[in-house]
């Protein structure tokens, strides 16, 4: 049985792939903060969870080591957890209390992740690591400046890891894969109840890619290519 860990699992996005991993059968861990959120939705998804304060990078570690002497290297991790940066956030206008607090958990705790859940991932040459990212991210395309800086900062911060991560793992030539995608602005706490997209729709990306046909001479950038930004199963610039 497939092994999947699921951050930002209690809700949204992370919730919704965690929905359709579990329906193809995969044993599902969810991982969040709020304990009881979390432990709602591990009831209606029949998987296992656990709490971890992804804010704390040092306790984050620390439940990471412990979810793999529990339950194994898994096969998949999606890490779809995150916050938003407050509204006037801009880069002379941000206090450090808000960009430590927007950095630790959208940055931080990916890299804590990564260093610890997918590194024995990358060693067994099976894995993929899925990890939202955000179009508000890039360095390229519309949109792409000004306003929430610790938000879209942390993001290209993400963008960049994937990017490293991919090439120090040999582009998927090893057997481990990893790639950022852009969910588009979904109906989650975070985008809103005016989002054009459902959290459903939001998640399919990260749920293709975690099920897709890799091959790295295939013969479309859908079968090839890991360690790029997505969104809706096409690759888009940085």
């Amino acid at each position: 049985m497939v092994l999947a860990i699921v951050t930002g699992g209690s809700r949204g996005l992370g919730f919704e792939t965690a929905k359709a991993l579990r329906a193809l059968g995969h044993h599902v861990v969810l991982v969040a903060r709020d304990v009881d959120r979390l432990a709602q939705a591990a009831a209606e998804l029949q998987c296992d969870y656990r709490a971890v304060d992804l804010a704390d990078i040092n306790a984050s570690k620390k439940s990471f080591e412990e979810i793999l002497d529990t339950f194994g290297v898994p096969q998949i991790l999606v890490l779809a957890h995150g916050v938003m940066s407050a509204k006037m956030s801009k880069t002379l206008k941000t206090d450090n209390e808000e960009w430590r607090r927007v950095m630790a958990i959208n940055l931080d705790s990916v890299f804590c992740a990564v260093n610890t859940l997918a590194a024995p991932m990358a060693e067994a040459r099976n894995g993929r690591t899925i990890i939202f990212s955000a179009c508000l991210g890039r360095m390229s395309g519309p949109g792409n400046t000004g306003g929430l800086a610790p938000y879209r900062i942390s993001k290209a911060g993400v963008n960049a890891l994937v990017r490293n991560l991919a090439h120090e793992t040999g582009l998927g030539s090893r057997g481990f894969l990893v790639d950022a995608i852009c969910p588009n602005h979904s109906r989650t706490d975070m985008g809103g109840p005016g989002a054009p997209l459902s959290a459903e729709q939001g998640a399919q990306t990260a749920i293709w890619l975690a099920t897709r046909n890799f091959d790295i001479n295939g013969a479309r950038d859908q079968e090839k290519l890991t360690g790029v930004l997505w969104e809706e199963k096409q690759v888009v610039d940085w």
